[in-house]
């Protein structure tokens, strides 16, 4: 399952979605997405995780918790039909 990670801090990177949703079972990949332009954060990013099950907890676990002093919203993607 793929979740969308909104209203990160531009000082958020990759391995720390990683880490956090690490917590919650096995993750396939962690990506802050990046300005090509400026290469700042564009403050979102999205984790994909191999169980439907984990992805369900770390959702109902981080949405709006904090991270790195920003309330962050996490949720699912839906799926492409």
């Amino acid at each position: 399952m793929t979740i969308f990670v909104s209203k990160l801090t531009r000082l958020t990177k990759s391995d720390e979605l990683l880490r956090i949703f690490g917590d919650f079972g096995n993750v396939k990949s962690a990506e802050v997405m990046m300005d090509r332009v400026t290469g700042r954060s564009k403050g979102f990013g999205f984790v994909e995780m191999e169980s439907d099950v984990e992805a369900a907890d770390a959702i109902q676990g981080l949405h709006n918790s904090e991270l790195g002093g920003s309330t962050i919203t996490v949720k699912k993607v839906p799926a492409k039909s």
